[in-house]
């Protein structure tokens, strides 16, 4: 069509829309760009179509986004998306980066709007090809302007384990392979201890180049942000370099034996006369490393610093008065106990900790001052410092916080943030009156520096040795803690959290040279889940 003729028509056409003729705007400019869906064999104005897509729209429309991405043209297979700019560049990278090709697509059988889907191709990179396969799946929905059939566009449609943020790349490894070792030498992989499989990755990204390894060809995920690349399939082996971890595997299987009881939960286990830690395991469905990297109200495990803190501004000894009222309150807020705790208003500071009572420290909230337990626990116990662990670590949180959360900090709510690894050693500190910064590889090898705090005094130690003796013994911990010999000790911890039905279960311990912390999110008491953990870490660590 010449342009004044084109021009000509649309004159008339918005004539004839500004005059009130029967047809919608949208279907008179689809007819003109040769659209179909707004108008019949006569030109007359259809329906236009809503609802879920049809079994032959389904049909149609994966078969042309599968036969696109199939010749590698990201285009017109984004173009039968509902997102397509985000399509197109991961499909586009899919080809480009990632360096896949020969692609054939079999669709399975369809299930409403849901297509599952097998690929095979081929992924070549520097005269190296290797054959690659997988399955996934997508859905097609209605597009909300179009009205069209598309593709549903997520990550996952282009391979099963992208999400938001990843895209594929092969090439050479950005990190040469690392084959871990315990200890005594041991290989630690994915395959025999799952939950390490963060911990592996990280130290592969720190410490690859290193130890004296080759990077390999691979294909791989890589994510937004930080995080390392999450192999795929490898092209070309590299030679793996040989890493020493400070690991026990004896220790790492029961550490991951344990948390697989409880969904949710983290558990780590270190060597208080060293720092070392002997194992850390996450039982959890996001893959996230909350042993090392959770920040949560650890509850009443946080006792520890707080009785601490309460003997060394000299408010009160392990034998002196703690009494535990019913309630407490402070700034108008008011504290209670578990249920079924009975008052008693003439305890000692060792009988409210054993029995894990609340308003036995709130009550010391008046004779505090706002930053006392912020120093306590930076100062003595290395909190909030810069850890070198030899992997991402967050080094807990206690700031001074006035109001309410002065007594919340003090029962381990309110601001405070800690994980199982910054519990684990609190733990360790409170039983050799000595902090020794944890490590997940010995700071000779890349020569950090480890974090220091004082550490506390032989008086100090020796009460919360004692408390946490009595706790094991005859108190909140002794039913989990039965039973485990030697010199052993403990402290429970629930922490109530908002919009959760049950409170996260915190429960730390000792026996011999291991200390030992684990939570379990919406567990309940301390007792409930993330005790048995702990114990059964302390029963098989040894």
């Amino acid at each position: 069509m010449r342009n004044g003729v084109k021009g000509a028509v649309i004159g008339t056409v918005c004539a004839v829309v500004l005059g009130g003729a029967g047809y919608g705007t949208y279907n008179i400019l689809s007819a003109l760009n040769g659209g179909g869906s707004g108008s019949g064999p006569g030109g007359g104005a259809v329906s236009v179509k809503s609802g879920p897509p049809s079994t032959t729209e389904v049909k149609e429309t994966t078969g042309t986004f599968f036969t696109a991405w199939e010749k590698g043209d990201a285009s017109t297979a984004a173009s039968y998306t509902n997102y397509p700019e985000a399509a197109r560049a991961l499909l586009t990278a899919y080809g480009d980066d990632a360096h896949i090709t020969h692609v054939h697509i079999t669709p399975g059988t369809a299930a409403g709007t849901t297509v599952p889907f097998t690929v095979r191709a081929t992924v070549s990179y520097d005269g190296t090809s290797k054959p690659l396969s997988y399955a996934s799946s997508l859905s097609v929905v209605r597009g909300q302007t179009s009205h069209r059939a598309l593709v549903d566009w997520q990550p996952s449609v282009i391979h099963p384990r992208l999400e938001k943020g990843d895209t594929l790349v092969t090439g050479k490894a950005a990190d040469p392979p690392v084959v871990a070792v315990d200890r005594d030498g041991t290989v630690l992989s994915k395959e025999k201890y799952p939950s390490l499989g963060p911990v592996l990755d990280d130290l592969r990204a720190r410490y690859g180049d290193t130890t004296g390894g080759r990077p390999g060809v691979e294909l791989a995920i890589r994510h937004e942000g930080s995080a390392a690349d999450t192999p795929l399939l490898t092209l070309a082996k590299g030679r793996p370099g040989r890493l020493r971890t400070t690991l026990s595997a004896s220790a790492q299987a029961a550490a991951e034996a344990a948390v697989q009881k409880y969904a949710e939960s983290s558990v780590v286990a270190v060597k208080p006369s060293t720092g070392e830690v002997l194992a850390v395991a996450n039982h959890r469905t996001d893959g996230f490393n909350a042993a090392f990297l959770g920040t949560l109200a650890p509850g009443s495990t946080m006792k520890i610093i707080s009785a601490a803190t309460l003997i060394d501004a000299g408010l009160t000894t392990a034998s002196g008065p703690a009494p535990c009222p019913a309630t407490a309150v402070w700034q108008s807020q008011t504290f209670q106990n578990l249920k079924d705790l009975a008052p008693n208003e003439h305890a000692t500071l060792s009988e409210s900790f054993a029995r894990s009572c609340n308003t036995a420290f709130v009550k010391f909230a008046d004779s505090v001052r706002v930053d006392s337990l912020t120093k306590e626990a930076e100062e003595r116990f290395g909190i909030g410092q810069d850890w070198k662990v030899g992997v991402p670590s967050f080094d807990g949180r206690v700031p001074a916080s006035g109001g309410p959360d002065t007594a919340a900090n003090l029962i381990g709510q309110g601001q405070v943030q800690m994980n199982p690894l910054n519990m684990a050693s609190v733990t360790a500190t409170a039983m050799t009156g000595t902090f020794r910064q944890p490590v997940i590889v010995p700071l000779s090898l890349d020569h950090r520096r480890a974090a220091h705090a004082r550490g506390l005094s032989q008086s100090t130690a020796g009460q919360l040795r004692a408390m946490m003796n009595r706790t094991a013994r005859s108190g909140t911990a002794a039913g989990v803690m039965a039973g485990l010999r030697g010199d052993i000790g403990a402290k429970t911890g629930s922490a109530e959290v908002d919009g959760q039905t049950k409170s996260n279960s915190w429960f730390t311990g000792y026996r011999g040279d291991v200390a030992a912390a684990a939570m379990t999110q919406d567990g309940g008491h301390g007792i409930d889940a993330a005790g048995p953990i702990v114990a059964s870490v302390l029963r098989n660590a040894g």
